[in-house]
């Protein structure tokens, strides 16, 4: 609208009369419709100050910022810092190099002095239509090489075990920052009514070093947090001993008048109306949980191809169990399943920490891990839940590509590692990104571990640098202020 002298006052404000008052209602009416279209659609920008939840319905689903690949996320995070060189990123310059000093290397690593250079304790060879080679440790995994897209120039911020899980799972070393899946859970809500958005499955034999921090939900709503269980140990606290399921459901149904009420007399209370919803959430979890956890159901096929069946190994049969409860979950729309494999052990007794002994201590983890690991993915491939579920494997570092002085095993490598996806939205059969001749480090086209969390976020259908929750006065992010998509393994 044009203004004319006739419409200031003498010391020069915009004065609104009848006719402009009309004019600019009928445009204002005009801009409230198409605001409501938009937000009807999903189409309005994020807001800088985050979600708008309903405290009384935290788990409701929600839109992402644009069309997701991804509806579902499952996470191997196999804990102790797996040797990419032992696995996945094949470096023959050291078997030329064996037990040769490194030229120029460091005297003094992580955990002391630097020994000489050792060959791949492992045979590889070439693997599917791709021809990549991949270690025999992992002949089950090995595979399905032409259904992965690897990154083999991931870096980290830590090479120490507690702030480097803490990086890859919340995209910082420090303690207090909501997880990865907690991050998605709070964008997206959940698809199951009666089961957790967000469920955290740790290795048979105990937590990963850094523990809940891996699941928690740091500054985010408690309501984000994953929930704990296994095939082995189901949620605590579930049932009350002793009282029948006929006597449990009229008491549900009684407090769950009562907190209506309460909830009425008390409107505009959100924490109320929180703590009230992860009540109703555990009650019906009550009625869902056991018989999720219920593999009695599984047929003996099912067991055999996940190896639970295979008595001569206990833990690989409750690692096992424990992929089965994962593809459960997805299938009853679990959003974001957090799958361990290694516990919190110095040495590498329990974990992937193969400092002294690794050929030793990895002859034992892969065997526990290698084929349930793969099963699961064939699983929900013949399921059809990969064409919505990413399968996202993960280690929080990797390892050096000379022994330990005196040892027989590799000290910490933060320098270049490989983690890999496969599933909805990934290109198949692709490796990007390289570490140097020896592996040490990370060459080309180099990764920040933010970069691998961005992507994962991006096929969720979630903008990284939109997803935010101001905290102490600072709009709070996964990747911080960096990262970028690794576009190039994108379908």
């Amino acid at each position: 609208m044009t203004v004319s002298a006739e419409h200031l006052s003498p010391a020069g404000r915009f004065l609104l009369d009848r006719r402009g008052f009309l004019s600019g209602s009928a445009t204002a009416l005009g801009s409230v419709a198409l605001a409501s279209l938009l937000g009807r659609d999903g189409l309005l920008a994020a807001s800088d100050e985050g979600l708008s939840i309903d405290p009384a319905n935290p788990y409701a689903p929600r839109r992402p910022h644009y069309p997701s690949k991804a509806k579902n996320v499952v996470v191997i995070f196999c804990a102790g810092a797996v040797s990419q060189l032992e696995t996945w990123d094949y470096k023959p310059e050291l078997i030329q190099w064996d037990d040769k000093p490194l030229p120029g290397g460091p005297s003094v690593t992580f955990q002391g002095p630097a020994g000489n250079l050792a060959r791949p304790q492992y045979a590889f060879r070439r693997r599917g239509k791709t021809g990549k080679w991949v270690s025999d440790m992992i002949p089950h995994l090995a595979e399905l090489t032409d259904e992965i897209a690897f990154v083999h120039s991931l870096t980290s911020k830590s090479n120490t075990h507690g702030p480097a899980e803490n990086f890859l799972s919340t995209g910082s070393v420090l303690d207090g920052f909501p997880s990865l899946g907690a991050w998605t859970t709070y964008a997206l809500g959940s698809e199951s009514r009666d089961l957790p958005s967000y469920v955290a499955i740790p290795d048979p034999r105990g937590v990963p070093q850094n523990g809940a921090n891996n699941w928690g939900p740091g500054f985010l709503p408690a309501a984000f947090q994953g929930t704990t269980m296994s095939s082995k140990s189901p949620v605590r606290h579930l049932s009350a001993p002793g009282v029948t399921e006929s006597a449990d459901r009229a008491a549900r149904d009684l407090l769950q008048r009562m907190n209506a009420r309460h909830l009425e007399a008390n409107p505009g209370d959100g924490k109320l109306a929180a703590r009230i919803a992860s009540y109703e959430l555990a009650a019906r979890m009550q009625l869902s949980m056991p018989e999720i956890s219920d593999l009695s159901s599984e047929p003996a096929h099912i067991l055999k191809l996940y190896g639970a069946d295979d008595v001569s190994n206990p833990d690989k049969v409750a690692f096992a169990k424990n992929c089965i409860l994962a593809r459960r979950l997805v299938e009853r729309g679990v959003r974001f399943v957090q799958l361990f494999n290694g516990a919190y052990a110095s040495g590498g007794k329990l974990n992937w920490d193969g400092h002294s002994a690794l050929k030793e201590q990895y002859d034992v983890h892969a065997s526990i891990l290698d084929q349930p690991a793969a099963a699961l993915i064939r699983d929900l491939g013949q399921r059809g839940l990969l064409e919505d579920t990413l399968v996202v494997w993960c280690t929080e570092f990797g390892r050096m590509p000379f022994f330990q002085k005196g040892a027989k095993g590799r000290d910490h490598n933060p320098d270049g590692f490989t983690c890999w996806m496969t599933g909805a939205g990934v290109k198949p059969g692709v490796s990007h990104g390289e570490t140097d001749p020896l592996g040490q480090k990370a060459v080309k086209d180099v990764h920040p571990l933010y970069d691998f969390n961005a992507t994962i976020l991006h096929l969720l259908g979630l903008d990284h640098e939109r997803l935010t929750f101001k905290h102490n006065g600072i709009a709070r992010r996964l990747t911080n202020v960096e990262g970028h998509v690794i576009r190039e393994i994108l379908a």
